[in-house]
């Protein structure tokens, strides 16, 4: 029973900890003005794109970042996976390949995109080897 309740816990403090990924720019923007806040658009391949999985371990999976972005940014992920297994939706490709097409013509990966509560681009970035803190001052550079 004691183990119970301790995997229950464990739980929930993995859960009140996780990011909360979009995936649909309508929904963002809706949070972003609810909350007054900027999106952050991440175009990644992390099933094929190296440095797209580095900023995923190092930046986005970092609880410095977790911690800032819960109460800064609403987070939006359009992701392009090449394994089979891994592959998305048609809707929701359908909605990533036009997000592509609205602010990553040029097809960058990774490429991070912020954007303000109305979906206007503010400015972007990729990856950069450096500390969470100094991404995010990357991000809020932006603003």
């Amino acid at each position: 029973m004691k183990l119970f309740f301790i995997n229950i816990f464990l739980l929930l403090g993995i859960q009140a900890n996780a990011q909360i990924w979009l995936t649909d720019l309508e929904d963002a923007k809706k949070t972003a003005v609810e909350k007054n806040r900027n999106i952050i658009l991440v175009f990644q391949g992390t099933d094929w794109c190296a440095p797209c999985i580095k900023l995923q371990k190092e930046i986005w999976n970092s609880e410095e970042f977790k911690e800032y972005a819960k109460d800064h940014f609403v987070l939006l992920k359009a992701e392009f996976p090449r394994k089979k297994k891994n592959q998305l939706t048609k809707e929701q490709q359908e909605k990533n390949n036009k997000l592509a097409e609205m602010y990553n013509k040029k097809g960058y990966f990774p490429l991070v995109v912020v954007l303000d509560k109305n979906g206007n681009v503010l400015g972007n970035t990729g990856y950069k080897r450096v500390t969470p803190s100094e991404y995010i001052n990357i991000l809020t550079s932006f603003e």
